[in-house]
């Protein structure tokens, strides 16, 4: 994100101030306050599911410090995509662990997406609230928390170890196809940041975001329209 901007005004493009900062504090909120309720949601999930080593182990919480991860926060401010520390899971006490662990694996894209239209939801109060107008401010700060956030869930759901998709993807593999898949992880692992660094990936993954963006948005605003307040 602070890379695109510099990138911005290297070459000599106007960046709004106003925006800049809206997008910075968008981002200390979500390291802050969001990626521990995405590592939280594992954790619940498992737990729920019979797993109870993340809870034992301190991990069935919203504390940022114990979930907090400085490369993976300084990825986000930089790139706009970042990670927290991963809560640990032993698929050896779910009752059906492929199943299960994709389960778990899905709650933390989800979380994204709930607290998007959350976002979305509140930035429509605001609208109502404010006779149908918002401060610029306002709007980028949100604009730049429900699109981070979409973009957190997307880019988790890529199945490529050791994103959150791998596991879900997991699900549907065979044993022996599953086994090869993990064997070579740590190759498949450095293709995957040479893709997505090389810019591949760019094109689909804009697009998705852009369709799950619009699906929050309109989920969003729908409470309000429903009562023909927008």
């Amino acid at each position: 994100m602070l890379f695109s901007i510099i990138q911005s005004l290297v070459q000599g493009e106007s960046v709004g101030i106003a925006d800049v900062i809206a997008s910075i504090l968008a981002m200390l909120f979500i390291i802050f306050c969001i990626l521990p309720v995405h590592e939280w949601a594992h954790a619940w999930a498992a737990y729920k599911l019979g797993d109870s080593t993340a809870k034992a182990q301190g991990r069935l919480s919203l504390n940022p410090l114990v979930s907090f991860s400085p490369v993976g926060a300084l990825f986000l401010l930089l790139f706009g995509f970042g990670w927290a520390k991963p809560v640990p899971i032993d698929s050896r006490y779910f009752r059906n662990p492929k199943r299960d662990t994709a389960l778990v694996a899905l709650a933390g894209p989800l979380s994204n997406l709930i607290v998007a239209w959350l976002g979305a939801i509140i930035l429509n109060g605001i609208y109502v609230a404010s006779n149908h107008s918002l401060p610029a401010f306002v709007m980028a700060f949100f604009s730049a928390y429900i699109n981070i956030n979409v973009a957190l869930a997307v880019f988790n759901l890529i199945p490529l170890p050791p994103l959150d998709g791998s596991k879900i993807l997991g699900a549907f593999l065979s044993n022996r196809t599953l086994y090869n898949f993990y064997r070579y992880q740590n190759i498949i692992i450095l293709i995957a940041f040479i893709v997505l660094f090389t810019g591949v990936l760019d094109r689909p993954l804009t697009w998705l975001n852009q369709i799950c963006a619009m699906g929050v948005y309109w989920l969003g605003s729908l409470p309000y329209e429903l009562f023909g307040m927008l």
